[in-house]
């Protein structure tokens, strides 16, 4: 098989501006952009006459065959990502999440052998669920010889892997010392617990107990504590799935100031409400059951007015499938059901439906939110989120006159539930690529158990690390201003 590929006649779209031009990749990179260019000889060609050529999207919230809450998500790192290229992502970013007192290196390397097969490119964050002096020193061994550039923290999940401020304050520092990104899952855990224990004494057991157990003011106290310590310390924070007006709000406040705050967006959060929750059918309700949970319309625009002003930085998915059969566990106490969605499939053409086609966003826009961003954020760029020379060949043909209906009963993920069932979208991709490969076209997923790549992320440089508020203000080039 020919590893040169021409994509002719297409209009390339970056974060910055779109073009008109013919895309040639060899060897699994970008060889050259540019008008005419001529195929070499044996080179597959792709037509791209009036659609898009845009970079891979880059999903930065994914959980394949997490274990949580007694169970473990239906796709695991293969069909995950097999349903991500379909879809138009090629990488992931994933979650490495230890238990209570495990070594960090002990769950990150088990990570890495149920990555390995992986269809698309990969990375991980690594969750700090708890502090000794060995997660100090594992972080170091992480950031400096695995490539490991973000640490996610868990401000939520009470009584099981949910961080205290003592565990927050010594793993930003370490992360500031180490030159890599802290990231926050923003909900006060002890307020939850609280609620959820209420809730159940009032009688209130089914999937409506949910949201009513984290209303956006939990999410937004932990957005503004954890805000407030990242502020102290003087270390940059990305805040994972904000789902309400007053956590954006909090992270319009901080970036005004000229704090370094990053959030994070989920698809199903810009399109779907909490009606879903108080939905008859148990079994539906209980499919949306995520934390944050969906919220009330008016939250929606917010939301997409922050992606706008460039207070929100990257769209996600939270990809984390549960069957019907595991969401029954919580059949009579909706705080035993399993936390989690999919989406990685549907995200692109969900954002550009409801962002593109309604003017929200224009094309550049929607490249710089679905992987420009991203890619920048965690030290991938220019590699990933640019169509340019010297780039990884992974890119998607986009056709913004493609029609379709999303469906469980045409996703390729395992799992059972489409959060966007039934929702028609107009743009869709033709076809992807990854490392200079065709691994979907038209409609037929070729996706190779095991393609895909670990990609390691260099940390920061020492503008980062730097402490004082003068240093601050010349961040390295990776880091959004």
């Amino acid at each position: 098989m020919s590893d040169t590929l021409l994509i002719r006649g297409g209009t390339v779209v970056n974060a910055d501006r779109e073009t008109r031009a013919d895309v040639l990749c060899v060897g699994g990179q970008i060889a050259a952009v540019g008008l005419d260019l001529d195929a070499p000889a044996g080179a597959t060609v792709v037509d791209a006459g009036g659609q898009y050529v845009l970079p891979g999207g880059i999903d930065p919230h994914t959980h394949m065959q997490l274990p949580f809450m007694g169970t473990v998500t239906r796709d695991d790192f293969y069909s995950g990502t097999a349903a991500a290229l379909a879809g138009g992502t090629t990488t992931i970013l994933d979650f490495v999440i230890p238990d209570p007192k495990q070594p960090l290196m002990d769950a990150y390397r088990t990570w890495r052998g149920w990555a390995e097969k992986a269809a698309s490119d990969y990375s991980f964050h690594v969750a700090i669920t708890w502090w000794d002096e060995s997660v100090h020193a594992d972080m170091g061994t992480l950031v400096r010889e695995e490539g490991v550039n973000s640490f996610k923290h868990f401000m939520a999940y009470k009584n099981a892997i949910m961080c205290d401020d003592e565990t927050l304050v010594r793993s930003f520092r370490r992360a500031l010392e180490l030159g890599a990104m802290p990231t926050v899952h923003a909900e006060n855990g002890e307020l939850v617990f609280l609620l959820q224990q209420e809730m159940k004494a009032q009688g209130v057991l089914g999937p409506e107990g949910h949201p009513l157990s984290r209303p956006p003011a939990v999410e937004a106290e932990a957005a503004q504590r954890a805000i407030a310590i990242a502020d102290v310390l003087n270390v940059p924070i990305y805040v994972v799935h904000v789902s309400c007006a007053e956590s954006a709000e909090a992270i319009a406040r901080a970036r005004a100031r000229g704090q370094r705050v990053f959030g994070e967006v989920l698809a199903g959060h810009l399109v779907v409400d909490d009606s879903v929750y108080r939905h008859p059918d148990f079994a539906f309700a209980a499919a949306h059951v995520m934390s944050p949970p969906f919220r009330e319309k008016t939250h929606q625009e917010a939301l997409w007015r922050g992606l706008q002003a460039g207070h929100l930085h990257t769209t996600a998915t939270d990809h984390c499938t549960f069957c019907a059969q595991q969401k029954a566990a919580g059949l009579f106490d909706f705080s035993k059901i399993p936390n989690g969605t999919g989406g990685v499939e549907e995200r692109l053409a969900v954002l550009w439906d409801a962002g593109v086609n309604t003017g929200r966003l224009t094309p550049s826009e929607f490249v710089a939110i679905t992987s420009a961003n991203a890619a920048k954020l965690f030290n991938l760029y220019p590699r990933k989120g640019l169509v340019a020379p010297g780039a990884d060949a992974d890119l998607v043909v986009w056709d913004p006159a493609a029609s379709k209906t999303l469906s469980v009963a045409t996703q390729h993920s395992l799992g059972d539930f489409n959060i966007f069932e039934g929702r028609t979208v107009t743009g869709a991709p033709s076809h992807t690529l990854s490392q200079g490969r065709v691994v979907f076209a038209q409609g037929d997923l070729r996706a190779e158990r095991g393609a895909g790549r670990y990609l390691k992320r260099p940390p920061f440089g020492p503008q980062f690390t730097a402490l004082g508020k003068k240093a601050a203000l010349h961040a390295p080039t990776s880091v959004l201003r």
